[in-house]
């Protein structure tokens, strides 16, 4: 039967014309055996939205309209309304003022539902009108995350004795009891369950001393989500629960342990991969959400045009080896998976090997190692072969043996697909040189190294231009890109429900396809260093990360900033480094050591690897002072003592490294500690760099302590320092042409 007050919202919308007779008459009707009221099931059908529907009631009763996220809501008002109150008559307190309560409601509000309010908490009742998920939004985040449910648990019992529900942790079995009552399991299912709605990648459940810690991972980035502090009292319980629904060992707590679980909500399976590890405080449980039915498609996955293409033709061949490189958390298994997915065909056997499976494919064959009995990946590779695959897929080579199976399978006529933790394509091929893979065997198999990451998208829903980006950052992008001078808009997002505030909604990928050619297969032969195999890749036409992230933000598809924060600058030369011998031709000329550290000039080098630099580099005297990062605390107190006060003094500098003369011996790859000081007045520069190689000059002044140069990259500097040196560089360089 439907309340005096739905009907009076029937005649509202009936007499304002905007929602048509039979839809109402047909939700009314379906309201009377409804859990949900004649106003919820009007916006649950999507008869009418629900703000719409709110400003009818709101002219026709005189009950005003608050946006909730932007007005300010007192701490005392909320400690005076328990949660139960407005989470069980669904409204959000907003404020107390002579005794009287204002609540923000979604729906007409029966009087004496108003009445038993009025007698609960005290007060005289005054309602507002709210969008129904702003109330929800608003009691999550200023009660805490299922606090409903947490209130619940703290005033029930466990049945047949007094005992309270949060116990004790040593007793054992009541815990396995209270991870399997209802309001246990209710509280998990509405941690997933949130998680779920916000897009989020993974849950992580943290204990520490007298609190625990609730985040989700969002498009890459964790965000805290407020939970009631009386949830420490039982969160060994909500572990507990977890472990059961991953069939874990609940008693076990000193080891780490990993399971899964499958899980369903709104008409979507999730697959959970769950991890905990003991901490001082209690177990710190990871829980990573993977939808199990996704269909993954390589159009989705942010391929340029001419990289779709690439690929779709790499994976079509009939053997050799592909390598996708990234750092963890970058998608790699997942292109893999895409690539897989786009040739799953009847007429081909694949077989992957994965620690873990992350994602069910149905129509290939999935092996997950399983270190515990022996189950690695050398073993199930060699096993693999025995089922007459076509094509192979490798989680990730980790170290000689898996590697070096994998090459030898490529070259017996399979397709193999695999990744590598590296931070480019050109480093790769260093990584499996590094690990003990022969030269001629990397050089033979591999047909590419294709490095990825992911980048936030900007939400389409509060995108708007930036007006404040730097012109610097414009004239880097232009300039990476080697476009005429041109201007571009910029965008960025704003904040909205659609995001959660954040300004960004999913990621997109961004690539680097270095395709191993008779050239570049000639430098692995040679054991040639990363970054001038990446020189002689970009001189072929492969596009970086960075600059394939550019044409991202071009497109306006994401910020400069995501781009710079997950991507390497394009470095291939720093001072006194050689070049491949192919490289050594005319226009410039190349320094290398020889025996006695003496300076020799080995030869031209050809104007289009210098064109490669990012970075405009100037000569200029600048005063540099640093100090060795030592392992050894003692030996680097004795170091700090030796060189108080000793500055050395720069000969040339650029946004990716600076030469400068020392006085002592410093061998390549020595850490150092530095600071720059540029006559901008701005300060002076902190950084960490690293010793790429060092000279002997020749005939130094005998009063002069500087014998030798040194050349150092950057490896840890703030963005904004690295464009304040840019921009010293340039105007530098200009004030001396003029």
């Amino acid at each position: 039967m439907n309340s005096p007050m739905e009907k009076t919202g029937y005649k509202i919308l009936l007499q304002s014309g905007s929602v048509a007779k039979e839809d109402l008459d047909r939700v009314f009707q379906e309201s009377e055996s409804s859990e949900n009221s004649f106003s919820e099931l009007l916006v649950q059908w999507g008869v009418i939205k629900e703000n719409q529907m709110l400003e009818l009631y709101s002219k026709n009763l005189g009950i005003p309209i608050i946006n909730l996220k932007t007005a300010s809501v007192d701490p005392a008002v909320l400690a005076k309304v328990p949660i139960k109150f407005p989470t069980y008559y669904k409204f959000f307190p907003v404020k107390l003022q002579n005794r009287k309560l204002t609540i923000a409601v979604s729906k007409l509000m029966e009087v004496h539902t108003v009445d038993e309010i009025r007698f609960g908490l005290g007060y005289e009742i005054e309602t507002v009108f709210a969008l129904g998920k702003d109330i929800e939004e608003m009691i999550n985040r200023h009660y805490g995350l299922a606090a409903d449910t947490v209130e619940k648990i703290l005033t029930q019992q466990i049945s047949g004795g007094e005992t309270p529900v949060a116990v004790p942790s040593e007793d054992l079995e009541d815990i396995g009891r209270l991870a399997d009552a209802p309001s246990v399991v209710q509280l998990v299912n509405q941690i997933i369950f949130e998680a779920f709605k916000k897009r989020a990648s993974d849950i992580h459940l943290e204990p520490y001393r007298g609190k625990v810690r609730l985040r989700y991972r969002i498009d890459g980035e964790l965000h805290e989500q407020r939970v009631p502090p009386e949830m420490k009292k039982f969160f060994m319980a909500i572990i507990s629960r977890v472990k059961i629904m991953a069939n874990l060992n609940i008693v076990e707590r000193r080891l780490p342990q990993d399971g899964k679980a499958r899980v369903k909500t709104q008409n979507q399976n999730l697959d959970l991969r769950i991890s905990s590890i003991p901490t001082p405080h209690g177990e710190s449980m990871v829980i990573r959400i993977l939808p199990s039915n996704m269909v993954i498609r390589l159009e989705d996955l942010g391929f340029h045009a001419t990289h779709l293409k690439t690929f779709r033709e790499l994976i079509e061949k009939p053997h050799g080896i592909i390598f996708v490189t990234g750092p963890t958390g970058s998608g790699k298994s997942t292109s893999l998976y895409a690539g897989l997915q786009s040739i799953n065909t009847s007429e081909r056997k694949i077989i992957t090997i994965e620690d873990p499976v992350e994602y069910e494919l149905e129509g290939i064959t999935q092996l997950q190692v399983n270190p515990e009995i022996g189950l690695n990946f050398a073993r199930g590779l060699r096993s693999m072969l025995r089922h007459d695959p076509d094509v192979m897929m490798v989680g990730e080579v980790r170290d000689l043996e898996t590697a070096d199976i994998a090459i030898r399978v490529a070259l017996t006529g399979h397709l193999v697909m695999s990744t590598l933790h590296t931070n480019d394509a050109a480093s790769g091929a260093t990584r499996l040189l590094d690990i003990g893979v022969e030269p001629f065997l990397v050089a033979s198999s591999v047909i590419a190294f294709i490095a990825q990451r992911l980048v936030r998208v900007i939400c389409p829903y509060c995108k708007k231009e930036n007006p404040e980006v730097l012109a610097e950052v414009k004239e880097r992008i232009v300039r990476e890109l080697k476009l005429p001078h041109m201007d571009f808009p910029v965008y960025e997002g704003h904040g909205c429900d659609e995001c959660h505030g954040t300004g960004f909604s999913g990621r997109t990928a961004i690539h680097e396809f270095l395709l191993v050619g008779p050239q570049i297969r000639k430098l692995i032969f040679r054991r040639t260093p990363s970054e001038h195999i990446k020189a002689k890749a970009m001189e072929l036409g492969m596009t970086s990360l960075r600059q394939d992230g550019w044409r991202k933000v071009l497109e306006g598809l994401t910020t400069p900033e995501e781009i710079l924060q997950v991507t390497p600058p394009d470095e291939f030369e720093h001072h006194l480094t050689s070049a491949p011998e192919e490289d050594k031709h005319k226009n410039g000329m190349l320094f290398s050591m020889v025996p006695g550290n003496k300076v020799k000039i080995e030869g031209p080098v050809s104007q289009s690897f210098l064109e490669k630099r990012s970075y405009p580099r100037i000569k200029v005297k600048v005063p540099v002072k640093y100090q060795i990062i030592h392992k050894d605390e003692e030996s680097k107190k004795k170091e700090e003592y030796r060189r108080r006060g000793k500055i050395a003094q720069s000969e040339d500098l650029s946004a990716s490294g600076v030469a400068f003369l020392v006085p002592e011996i410093l061998t390549s790859g020595t850490m150092l500690e530095m600071q720059i000081e540029l006559s901008d007045s701005e300060g002076a520069i902190e950084c960490i760099g690293k010793v790429v190689r060092q000279i002997q000059l020749e005939g130094k002044p005998e009063d002069s302590e500087y014998g030798f140069m040194v050349a150092a990259t950057f490896l840890a500097i703030a963005s904004g320092d690295r464009m304040r040196i840019e921009r010293f560089c340039r105007e530098k360089g200009l004030s001396e042409k003029v």
